[in-house]
């Protein structure tokens, strides 16, 4: 697997799938090894994937500083990452918690990324609360795993530590798949062996980001932004990713029919319509001028 080194010497690893124009993915969990986003390879057209292990997570190295694991610090391993592969400017996809990472990267490194896709995203940085999530819930109360599932998450929001969640996690699994099948279930429990507890627990653990300065900056990015949620997926909710896309002046909103907060594992061949015609659109940047014009390439 390639390594690189962060801007504070940590080691960190990446995955290439595939052939072609690179799109980065940063993986969420918060904490989980990128391996879960492999799926996601198929669903780009004529492109490579190249999916980051963030620091403590996978084959990097666990950092000296806990404090860098905050999702605002990890905004300095893409970049890193971006210098490392030689690329002028990057398509990028956040995926879940790592959706604030990937945003937050955009806003400050503008220049820097070409068009961004944020698939089922924490809104949390931008300060969108997910008002629907019980409603989303109730959606899946035909099932027959439901109750237990119900139960399973109660326990996981009122663990006090991170190891405490997992097994809470793997229970409460099914409201996270639009189909509970044999994928799903076998996607569900390989995360008690890529979650970095360290890295999930540091993730938010003493942030300092402002919520309405990010929306502020969010309001002037001229990137391409495409918010993808599940139909089916309690966190975030279609509703709420619209909520985000509305943040942005390119900002667009998908929801694909049927998901949950893996869409690939879903119906890979919808989602990959949508992030191909995506990826397809023209880049926005500024002219070389003073003028606050913004010009397609």
């Amino acid at each position: 697997m390639p390594e690189f080194a962060a801007a504070d010497g940590t080691g960190l690893a990446y995955q290439v799938h595939g052939d072609g124009p690179p799109l980065v993915l940063v993986p969420g969990g918060p904490g989980r090894a990128g391996t879960y986003l492999a799926g996601l390879a198929g669903a780009v057209g004529r492109r490579s994937t190249v999916i980051l292990d963030n620091r403590g997570t996978g084959a990097s190295q666990a950092p000296a500083d806990p404090d860098s694991y905050r999702f605002e610090r990890l905004v300095d391993d893409i970049e890193a990452l971006r210098v490392h592969l030689k690329l002028e400017r990057i398509d990028l996809l956040g995926h879940s918690s790592a959706g604030n990472t990937a945003l937050l990267y955009a806003v400050r490194h503008p220049e820097r990324v070409a068009r961004l896709v944020l698939m089922c995203p924490s809104t949390r940085a931008v300060g969108i609360g997910v008002e629907d999530f019980e409603e989303a819930l109730s959606r899946r109360s035909h099932e027959e795993w439901y109750s237990g599932a119900r139960s399973a998450l109660e326990a996981w929001t009122g663990s006090a530590t991170i190891e405490e969640s997992v097994p809470h996690r793997e229970r409460a699994a099914p409201f996270f798949y639009g189909r509970w099948d044999e994928a799903a279930e076998t996607h569900a429990r390989a995360e008690a062996h890529e979650l970095s507890p360290p890295a999930a627990a540091g993730f938010y653990a003493g942030s300092t980001v402002d919520p309405d300065g990010i929306r502020t900056a969010a309001a002037k990015l001229p990137t391409p932004v495409l918010v993808v949620t599940g139909e089916l997926d309690p966190f975030p909710t279609p509703a709420t990713g619209a909520k985000l896309a509305a943040l942005f002046p390119h900002g667009e909103s998908f929801v694909q029919p049927g998901a949950g907060h893996y869409p690939w594992l879903d119906d890979k061949e919808t989602l990959a319509e949508a992030l191909q015609r995506f990826l397809a659109r023209p880049v926005y940047e500024a002219p070389a001028s003073d003028q606050p014009a913004i010009g397609l390439r």
